[in-house]
C-alpha cells in the first residue's frame, strides 16, 4: 500500500484494520509524518482527535507509536470536533494535527487527514512528500506494543473561540432549536456550546456507542431532524455529520437548506457588515447556477475550484478571501479557521437569522435552485474534447444556448471509463434535451 497514493482529496480513506488502515501502516504512517516535517523540526508536538468509531482508539495509539518512535510528542485530544484540532493545533504549540475520522462515513470506515501547525489542511505537496516517504524502504518504524496516549481537555478553549462569533448572542430574542450530532465527534461540544449562549436546544443523535455514528442521523440523513422540528414547533434544525467540519439546515417547514443558500445568505450578512473580503465567495463546480445569478446583483463575484474543501480552502488564501463553501454544507469562515467548520457554520446562520429577523425559511428562498441534469457516457479512452470536431461544436452549441442563465460542466470520471455531462438551465426538458445531444455525438465518436 505504501508504494502508491494514499492521500485522495481528504485524507487517507478506508475500511477499519484493512490496508492502509492496517495496524503496520497507520504505524509507518506516523512515523512517516513526523519524518516528512520541515527541516529543524527538533522534538516535534503533534496533536491528535478523533470521532467515535470503535476503531478510533486504536488507530490513535497505532499512529502515536509510530510518531514517537521519531522523536515526536503526541497529546491526544479524545473525541473532538476535527475543526476542534485545526484550531488547537494552530493556536497552541504542534507542529501538526491529525484527525482520525471517516466523517459521513459508516462505523466500518475510517480515515486520518492532518492539519499542518498553521491549522490547513496539509497542501498535496505534503501529502505526496509523505507518501514518498512511506515509499522508502530504506527505514522501518518502531517495533513494539503501542500503548495509551496522553490525553489533555482542551475543547474548553475551541468553545471560548466559537462564543466569539456571536457576540450577539446575549441581546437577542430567544429561540428553540434541534441539533443532530450524528452520534459523531459533535457530541462533546454542539449541546455545551448552544445552551451557554442562550438557546433553547432539544439534542438528537447524542448517544454514540462506537457504531451508529452517522447511521440515520447526522447531516447525510436529516429526515429525523426535520420531523421533530416540525413535531415541536421549532425555528429550525441543524444536523453536523459524524466529525463536525459540515452542517445541513431544515427550516421550521422541515425544508432541507443546503450550503449553497448558506453561502448566499451569509456572504450577504458579511457584505452588509464590511466583511466581506474582495467581494468574492468560494465555491466548487458542483454549487447551483443558481448561487451564481442570486450573488450577480449584489456584486459578489463566485469563484470556483474542483470539488474539496481542501480547494476551497487553498482559493481562500491564495486570494485573501473570507467566505467559501461546498453544497455539502463544508463552509469555512477565514475569520476564525481555515477549514469548514459545522458548529461555526450553525453560528453564523443563527446570527445571520437573528439580526436580519427573517425566518432560515425565508432567507433561503432568496435562492433559486435551477434543474440540474447528470448524464453519463461511456468511452473508448480519454481524450482532449477539443480535438474531436464534431464534439467540440455540438459542446459549443449548448454552450451559447445556456450563456449566462445557466451551466454546462463536462469532466471525465476519476474512477471509471465515463464521461460526465452536467447541465443546469431554466427548463428541466430543454436541458435534458441538449445534454442528450451531447452524449449522442460523444458516443458516436468517442464511445
Amino acid at each position: 500500500m505504501a508504494d502508491h497514493k494514499l492521500f485522495g482529496t481528504d485524507g487517507v480513506r478506508g475500511a477499519a484494520g484493512k490496508p492502509p488502515l492496517d495496524p503496520p501502516t497507520v504505524r509507518r504512517l506516523g512515523a512517516a509524518l513526523v519524518r516528512a516535517l520541515p527541516h529543524g523540526a527538533e522534538s516535534p508536538q503533534f496533536l491528535v482527535g478523533r470521532d467515535t468509531r470503535e476503531s478510533g482508539g486504536w488507530i490513535e495509539a497505532e499512529l502515536a507509536h509510530g510518531a514517537c518512535g521519531e522523536g515526536a510528542t503526541v497529546t491526544s485530544a479524545g473525541v473532538v470536533p476535527t475543526p476542534a484540532v485545526a484550531f488547537l493545533t494552530r493556536t497552541g504549540s504542534y507542529n501538526a494535527g491529525v484527525v482520525i475520522s471517516a466523517s459521513h462515513n459508516p462505523y466500518e470506515d475510517n480515515g486520518i487527514k492532518v492539519f499542518s501547525g498553521k491549522g490547513e489542511k496539509f497542501t498535496e505537496a505534503v501529502e505526496r512528500d509523505v507518501e514518498a516517504m512511506m515509499a522508502d524502504r530504506s527505514w522501518s518504524a518502531r517495533g513494539g506494543e503501542a500503548g495509551p496516549v496522553p490525553r489533555a481537555d482542551l475543547v474548553d478553549a475551541y468553545l471560548d473561540h466559537l462564543r466569539t462569533v456571536f457576540p450577539e448572542a446575549s441581546t437577542i430574542e430567544r429561540f428553540t432549536i434541534v441539533i443532530d450530532c450524528a452520534n459523531g465527534a459533535t457530541t462533546t461540544a454542539a449541546p455545551e456550546l448552544f445552551n451557554s449562549l442562550g438557546f433553547e436546544t432539544i439534542v438528537i443523535g447524542n448517544r454514540p456507542d462506537g457504531r451508529n455514528i452517522n447511521l440515520a442521523c447526522g447531516s447525510t440523513h436529516p429526515e429525523r431532524l426535520a420531523e421533530t422540528v416540525v413535531s415541536r414547533g421549532c425555528a429550525l434544525g441543524v444536523a453536523f455529520d459524524g466529525d463536525g467540519d459540515r452542517a445541513i439546515f431544515v427550516d421550521h417547514l422541515g425544508r432541507v437548506v443546503d450550503g449553497d443558500a448558506v453561502l448566499l445568505m451569509c456572504g450577504r450578512q458579511l457584505q452588509r457588515e464590511g466583511r466581506l473580503k474582495g467581494n468574492a465567495i468560494v465555491a466548487t463546480v458542483m454549487s447551483n447556477i443558481g448561487l451564481e445569478l442570486a450573488l450577480r446583483p449584489l456584486g459578489i463575484d463566485l469563484v470556483r475550484t474542483a470539488v474539496g474543501d481542501k480547494y476551497v480552502m487553498e482559493e481562500l488564501l491564495t486570494r485573501n478571501l473570507s467566505l467559501g463553501g461546498e453544497q455539502s454544507g463544508h463552509i469555512i469562515f477565514s475569520d476564525y479557521l481555515f477549514t469548514g467548520d459545522g458548529l461555526c457554520t450553525a453560528l453564523n446562520v443563527l446570527r445571520t437569522v437573528a439580526l436580519t429577523g427573517r425566518t432560515l425559511a425565508d432567507l433561503a428562498a432568496d435562492l433559486t435552485t435551477y434543474p440540474q441534469v447528470l448524464l453519463n457516457v461511456r468511452v473508448r479512452e480519454r481524450v482532449e474534447l477539443h480535438t474531436v470536431p464534431a464534439v467540440a461544436d455540438a459542446i459549443a452549441r449548448v454552450e451559447s444556448r445556456v450563456a449566462g442563465q445557466g451551466r454546462l460542466l463536462i469532466r471525465y470520471s476519476g474512477t471509471e471509463p465515463l464521461l460526465r455531462v452536467m447541465l443546469e438551465g431554466q427548463h428541466q426538458d430543454q436541458i435534458r434535451g441538449w445534454a442528450q445531444e451531447i452524449v449522442d455525438v460523444v458516443k458516436e465518436h468517442l464511445g
